[in-house]
């Protein structure tokens, strides 16, 4: 926004001839019949007699009106009037002259503060090699990120691979855990998963395994001999390779007993399935 007359940048125009009046020194500038104003006198070009004019001593220029300094007289030739138009070029700004106020509000300045985590999409300014580039802020997080337990006892079959049915979430970043249905983790970004687990086996049972299942097929396995009189944890972590659209996770457990009633223990949030997204990988 400009206070007066914006600028008319890189417009040049040829005036009007002007047939000069003895005795006058003042003449209106005109392009196709209309009057005209230039910027100023230095953004014009005057050729009186031949002669190039000196702008602001030769001549001056007030909206339309160019004045000599001196009148004109019968036989003097207005050659040409050229207005340049405005170039904008002021030079060099002086150090520390450039404040935020007068920049876009497309320009990276800091001005405006994001009181809230970005969104997946919102991008950040990198230096890759020495070129800027913009990366979405999805690359540089551990997201798609998820945490689920088991909240009531799991009673399973014995010596049975049985799905555990995580139910109960801690928080699922992108909505990419399953725990009511499949109880699976389907990742919908594709990248290297740190992936995470803890099975508690009730009192009792003498052997217990735990599965960790990508696409319906165990890939990999933890197995412990258990004390007869007391809860036990088999945990588990894995790095893995999802591909962002259809991989998929599922916890399993086998329980082995020469008794009944084998379970798997929630306690405390005893048993509980997560993973989340290496950032950068």
């Amino acid at each position: 926004m400009y206070i007066g007359k914006t600028p008319t940048v890189g417009n040049f125009q040829v005036c009007d001839a002007i047939s000069v009046v003895n005795g006058q020194a003042a003449y209106t500038l005109q392009v196709g019949g209309v009057n005209v104003a230039p910027e100023s006198a230095n953004h014009m070009l005057v050729s009186l007699n031949g002669i190039l004019q000196k702008p602001g001593s030769s001549f001056t220029i007030s909206s339309s009106t160019m004045t000599f300094a001196s009148n004109l007289a019968t036989g003097d030739v207005i050659d040409f009037v050229q207005i340049l138009g405005n170039v904008l070029d002021i030079g060099q700004p002086s150090d520390d002259t450039v404040t935020a106020a007068k920049l876009n509000n497309d320009i990276i300045s800091g001005q405006t503060a994001l009181t809230a985590e970005p969104a997946s999409t919102d991008e950040l300014l990198i230096s890759d090699a020495g070129t800027l580039k913009r990366i979405d802020y999805s690359l540089i997080t551990n997201t798609p990120a998820f945490e689920a337990y088991l909240n009531a006892t799991q009673s399973v079959s014995d010596n049975s691979v049985t799905k555990l049915t995580i139910d109960t979430e801690v928080y699922d970043s992108d909505s990419d855990y399953d725990n009511s249905t499949n109880y699976r983790f389907t990742p919908s970004v594709a990248g290297k998963y740190f992936v995470y687990g803890s099975v508690s086996i009730a009192q009792g049972d003498q052997k217990g395994q735990i599965y960790l299942y990508k696409n319906g097929s165990s890939y990999k396995s933890l197995s412990s001999v258990l004390p007869t009189d007391e809860f036990c944890p088999i945990t588990f972590q894995a790095v893995l390779d999802m591909n962002g659209s259809s991989d998929y996770l599922e916890l399993f457990a086998r329980v082995n007993t020469s008794g009944s009633g084998q379970q798997i223990n929630s306690g405390t949030k005893d048993t509980y399935f997560g993973a989340y997204k290496l950032a950068g990988a």
